[in-house]
């Protein structure tokens, strides 16, 4: 298969009146993300290797197939999956089939000034940045707690260094934090703050620990969300390996995928990322952190939003069945505290029924190839809408959440 040297770089000819923020962008991390300040004592326990003539990561001795080409020397475009997530498929093609030749490595996807130059042709402003590859820490690390927070802090190093948390006050990538030490996540998330940090991703998943896993609305991490609530930043449950594959592997005699496999439809049915996000979102609201902390403002990006109805219902007949177990009602906690990122395939009308257009955001996943090639491709999702609901969702929206607002 060939592959391109350059990614292609389409005029952009639309300009909102209104600056654009994506709420969700991505980097390809590089080689040494996670090894240029990991302990030497973890090295061996996080490193790439070589499998039959191609790179793999291999995590306390097991090589993660999760992410098949860690270095992504070679990716597939943006927004060359679109078509398959749109269900337009007529001819059967398989995802590989689909989304044609692969491009090498480009400076945007790891270097904040060329991303920022790509982001001006583009016609967007500002732009979260999230990672890719980060995916693997816990949901592969088992019980290692302290080679996941080595690991994290390495991460958060290198976007200090190669990237910072506030690029020009336009790129703002991420903090991550892994709540599998509490301890240990308030010192990571000190570090972050210190560093300028405007948000940070949180798993939407159980949160694993030594003595097995458990939900991240326990007292235990109070003293973490104590500090979230004090610093203004807001909290992005981002899709990531959530442990769910466990469930297809139940029916699937114990066999997983990779992160972008797609050639059983059963896997296609059962939609593990709105079950991980939606599961989530109850254990923070059921066990009482955004009554506790109402400062804090929560995003779910990437998540898509076919499960907000399903979660709708099941606050009101939760509430209606147990309302002393709660401080609030849980669908007014839901409808004031959770910010939502639909997928550009999805029927945005359709969420604004459950949804206000004051809590819904802009996404656009670039470079990612199941994103769209352009950002401003969204803005067709969105035509029907008034213009003022439009600048909402394509920018104010974030634009206040970053500044702080609430």
């Amino acid at each position: 298969m060939p592959v391109q040297a350059l990614m292609d770089r389409p005029v952009e000819d639309r300009n909102p009146d209104y600056p654009v923020y994506d709420a969700d962008g991505h980097l390809y991390e590089t080689a040494d993300t996670f090894r240029r300040h990991l302990p030497k004592k973890y090295h061996h326990s996080f490193q790439y290797v070589e499998v039959n003539g191609r790179t793999k990561l291999a995590i306390n001795g097991h090589i993660s197939e999760w992410i098949p080409n860690p270095t992504f020397e070679v990716v597939a475009a943006p927004g060359s999956h679109e078509k398959w997530f749109r269900a337009d498929n007529p001819e059967g093609l398989s995802l590989r089939e689909m989304t044609g030749d692969p491009i090498r490595f480009q400076p945007e996807f790891a270097e904040p000034e060329s991303r920022l130059k790509l982001l001006d042709e583009l016609n967007v402003h500002a732009q979260l940045i999230f990672p890719t590859l980060a995916s693997v820490i816990e949901g592969h690390m088992g019980k290692d707690v302290e080679l996941m927070a080595a690991c994290v802090h390495s991460l958060n190093a290198w976007v200090v260094d190669d990237w910072s948390f506030n690029y020009k006050d336009r790129i703002f990538p991420c903090g991550y934090i892994s709540l599998a030490d509490a301890d240990l996540a308030c010192e990571e998330l000190d570090f972050v703050l210190k560093n300028g940090a405007r948000h940070i991703l949180v798993r939407p998943a159980p949160v694993p620990g030594k003595l097995g896993s458990r939900s991240p609305g326990l007292p235990e991490f109070d003293k973490f969300w104590a500090k979230v609530n004090e610093s203004g930043i807001f909290v992005v449950l981002h899709c990531s390996d959530s442990g769910y594959d466990k469930i297809y592997e139940w029916w699937n005699s114990g066999g997983g995928q990779t992160a972008f496999e797609r050639t059983d439809p059963l896997k296609a049915c059962m939609d593990n990322v709105s079950r991980s996000i939606q599961d989530m979102l109850a254990a923070l609201i059921c066990h009482g952190v955004m009554d506790r902390f109402p400062n804090i403002r929560w995003v779910s990006a990437e998540n898509g939003s076919t499960w907000v109805p399903n979660i709708t219902n099941i606050f009101r007949r939760a509430y209606g069945q147990m309302p002393q177990a709660f401080g609030r009602d849980p669908l007014e906690l839901f409808r004031e505290k959770v910010y939502v990122a639909p997928y550009y395939e999805e029927n945005i009308r359709d969420l604004n029924e459950f949804v206000s257009m004051d809590r819904m955001l802009f996404g656009s996943d670039w470079p990612h190839a199941e994103g769209v090639k352009k950002p401003l491709d969204y803005l067709g999702e969105v035509a029907s809408f008034p213009e003022a609901e439009q600048k909402k969702f394509m920018s104010s929206n974030l634009k206040d959440l970053i500044e702080g607002k609430r």
